[in-house]
């Protein structure tokens, strides 16, 4: 046993020290100083959103980009709440916006990429521009894209998202904790696109060219699983050759909010990590692998010390190697999203990690998950 969990540990040392290295590769991305040209259609699915669209409405009318370059498409998936209403009030007061309003065509198992195909069918402009009805957008996020667009010829860019830093004084265990893993998971995705394996992105954040998109068949062939309206679509773009990057601008930053209890916190990562089998890329696969067998080592072997079956001092170096690898990236990933302060709760956090990935990995085989109010079977 100590032999496997010292070939484990070594692999997962190698892998998020091999990520890191692709997070420093990753250049920033600098001011912005040519003139606007990419056209782009933003795309919002949503259900039940009623609360936070005005956030995200108040993030768009701000956008510093030529109107006339873009437009908003709301996607309606059945709400049931007063979502619709809201929209169609935000397309009333704002006339000089590009707004169009649509309810998703149900074709598939999964939602949110019907209503995303919907979008697609209506927009006009070259570019689909992604993100969620909880997030917030900054002012030059377009501004950074456009750039970036035309400085590297990508058909695909994928861009950082950060759970949203809410009013202080105000903050949770859980939403600490959840804001230290999504730093994890940005640092891991960043890392992937430096060493040209990109294997994670977040629709929240990601923009494509829609003949691309049409090119690949969209989402064509995951149309069953729920999930995965980005990481399933990074693959393709991936096998058909298509030019893949990662926007590190911290002006195209999209925050996110975060799960508001443990229930349903647990149930978002169970919906990410039940498409992980259905992964074509091989690279993704052994990392969900080998970060869910890392995790399991760890509590596994910390209920054998306490039950007196394995050394205490062999335990210790295996938590204190993935401690401090992890710590290299995370801290790295909070520089860049300028959150080191939450750094300091980084002890307590890897102390609970492992026992709520092990538990997490482990439903994922076996439980379905809620979404939006909806039940998906596993």
């Amino acid at each position: 046993m100590i032999a496997l969990a010292v070939i484990i540990t070594l692999l997962y040392a190698g892998l998020i020290l091999f990520l890191l290295f692709g997070f420093s590769k990753v250049e920033e991305q600098p001011e912005i100083s040519s003139q606007p040209s990419i056209r782009f259609s933003i795309v919002v699915p949503y259900r039940n959103e009623a609360e936070n669209l005005p956030g995200l409405f108040d993030a768009l009318i701000n956008l510093n980009y030529p109107k006339d370059l873009f437009e908003i498409i709301l996607v309606n998936d059945a709400s049931e709440d007063t979502s619709e209403e809201v929209c169609e009030k935000f397309r009333n007061v704002h006339p000089n916006l590009n707004i169009k309003l649509l309810n998703s065509e149900r074709l598939s198992g999964s939602p949110k990429k019907d209503a995303i195909n919907t979008a697609i069918k209506a927009s006009e402009f070259e570019y689909v521009l992604t993100t969620d009805a909880d997030c917030k957008v900054l002012e030059n996020w377009q501004l950074q894209y456009g750039a970036y667009i035309e400085k590297t010829g990508a058909k695909m860019v994928a861009g950082p998202v950060a759970i949203d830093a809410g009013e202080k004084g105000k903050t949770s265990f859980l939403k600490i904790f959840q804001k230290i893993d999504f730093l994890s998971l940005q640092g891991a995705s960043i890392g992937g696109f430096g060493v040209d394996i990109p294997f994670l992105c977040n629709g929240a954040n990601l923009c494509y060219e829609k003949e691309s998109f049409r090119q690949v068949e969209g989402f064509s062939g995951n149309e069953a699983i729920a999930s995965g309206d980005d990481i399933f679509l990074l693959e393709k773009f991936q096998k058909a050759g298509h030019k893949t990057e990662f926007l590190k601008s911290r002006e195209a930053i999209v925050t996110t909010t975060p799960q508001s209890d443990i229930k349903n916190f647990i149930s978002q990562r169970i919906r990410w990590a039940a498409k992980t089998s259905a992964y074509n890329n091989s690279f993704s696969k052994a990392v969900g692998v080998l970060v869910f067998l890392m995790n399991l080592l760890l509590l596994v072997g910390f209920i054998a010390v306490v039950s007196g079956v394995f050394p205490q001092k062999t335990f210790l170096m295996f938590f204190l190697i993935k401690f401090n690898v992890d710590f290299l990236l995370i801290y790295k990933t909070s520089i860049f999203f300028k959150r080191e302060k939450l750094m300091k709760n980084y002890f307590w956090c890897s102390f609970l990690y492992p026992v709520f990935s092990s538990y997490v990995g482990v439903l994922s085989l076996f439980k379905g998950y809620s979404w939006k109010g909806r039940e998906f079977k596993k």
